[in-house]
């Protein structure tokens, strides 16, 4: 969210250059997790690409700080400095992006599949997915007044020696031999090629079909949150002209996190299938409260039935895939993950908000510049997407109950 906020502040407002950062990240994320993903499968190893992973990442965070428009036009002074300090902004994006989804796409993902069982993966899905909101709530609440005040530097250099240092201390706390000892954790014998591939084959699609659905499901939701995500700290900023937003957003996360730990519970009990459509329920309702929100006591409101109802659904669908991943191919799959839950989502959605934001009359002028703003459009857009996945959701209830029939007729 900061690198998007960093790219408008600093160097260019044109929502499209968010955009196409977020659309190049998620290539090279899908990329890295389906050969990263493989590679780990076929040497049996998670806690190396892990560890060296987040060390790798933290560093390239770092250098965020450095690139700014002065000295692009220092590195390239035959260039037009805005446009050269975006290419290198959204290049390093890229290498970071390389980084991050060796250590947390492909092995970390694999790593928690491999360590849970269907029993329990709804609750330690609701725990992971506050640790995301409960980082943004820290850095909203202790570390926003620097990037207002310009200090960029100082802001990424934080956060990459906390990744770095959590990469290190990995190598010390993070037990891996356990996990092969008590035979959870499949080694590959297939060729590098052929688990690279793995996903895409007809046959295993033919043979796999729960999953791609569940898979479907996930994409699309994860288009829908794309749509906002990304201009959701400026369309406060500049359009509701929230000065105080991470106040907000802080109230929001900690009381969606809460909701999301509740919420965790019953995952399980009640049945991750359905759970799914109240989960999505809440959460477009909560888009919808957003799109008519506009005093601060209604944006806090509306964000917490629609970041509670996030929370749900990510907890909710992630664990449906990975109860239908196979065992011995969990490392295959984090990739064709990552192509449903990532790849697809971050280049369709912003796409989706910068056509509703360009094609908006809302803008400011600055030093006579005409600067574009995020418009409440962007929620509605967002709910009408994540209409769509109540497709794959029905289809794959459908199969499910017809896969228990057909198993009480053997019985």
């Amino acid at each position: 969210m900061y690198f998007n906020v960093y790219l408008y502040s600093t160097i260019s407002t044109d929502p499209n250059n968010i955009a196409l950062m977020v659309a190049a990240s998620a290539v090279v994320a899908t990329l890295t997790t389906l050969i990263m993903g493989a590679l780990s499968d076929k040497l049996g190893r998670r806690k190396v690409f892990i560890c060296a992973g987040y060390i790798l990442w933290g560093l390239s965070t770092m250098a965020f700080g450095a690139i700014s428009v002065e000295n692009a036009a220092r590195w390239f002074p035959s260039a037009n400095a805005v446009a050269s300090a975006a290419v290198i902004l959204i290049a390093m994006d890229c290498i970071m992006t390389f980084f991050g989804s060796t250590a947390n796409d492909a092995a970390f993902n694999a790593y928690i599949t491999d360590a849970t069982t269907n029993d329990n993966r709804g609750k330690a899905e609701s725990v992971l997915a506050i640790l995301p909101l409960l980082s943004m709530l820290i850095i909203f609440g202790a570390f926003d007044s620097m990037t207002q005040q310009g200090r960029w530097k100082e802001f990424f250099g934080i956060f990459g020696a906390v990744v770095t240092i959590t990469g290190v201390l990995s190598i010390f706390l993070l037990k891996e031999n356990k996990l092969a000892a008590t035979g959870s954790f499949v080694k590959s014998e297939n060729s590098y090629f052929l688990n690279l591939i793995y996903g895409f084959r007809p046959a295993v699609i033919r043979s796999n079909p729960s999953i791609y659905l569940a898979l479907t499901a996930f994409g699309i939701f994860s288009v829908s949150v794309q749509v906002f995500f990304p201009y959701l700290i400026i369309y406060m900023q500049h359009y509701l002209k929230i000065d105080a937003y991470a106040l907000v957003l802080g109230v929001v996360l900690i009381a969606a996190s809460i909701v999301s730990v509740i919420g965790g519970r019953f995952i399980d009990k009640l049945g991750k299938l359905k759970f799914v459509y109240p989960a999505a329920c809440v959460m477009l309702a909560g888009l919808v409260g957003m799109f008519f929100a506009r005093s601060v006591a209604a944006v806090i409101a509306t964000g917490i039935v629609m970041m509670s109802g996030y929370m749900l659904l990510t907890a909710t669908l992630s664990a449906t895939v990975r109860d239908y991943t196979p065992a011995d191919k969990v490392g295959h799959f984090q990739g064709i993950r990552m192509i449903f839950a990532v790849l697809l989502p971050m280049v369709i959605g912003p796409f989706i908000g910068a056509s509703v934001i360009v094609n908006s009359d809302s803008t400011y002028v600055e030093l006579g510049v005409v600067k574009s703003v995020p418009t409440p459009g962007i929620f509605l857009a967002s709910a009408a997407v994540l209409l769509l996945a109540a497709i794959p959701i029905h289809l794959l209830k459908r199969r499910v109950l017809s896969e228990n029939d057909l198993g009480r007729k053997a019985e």
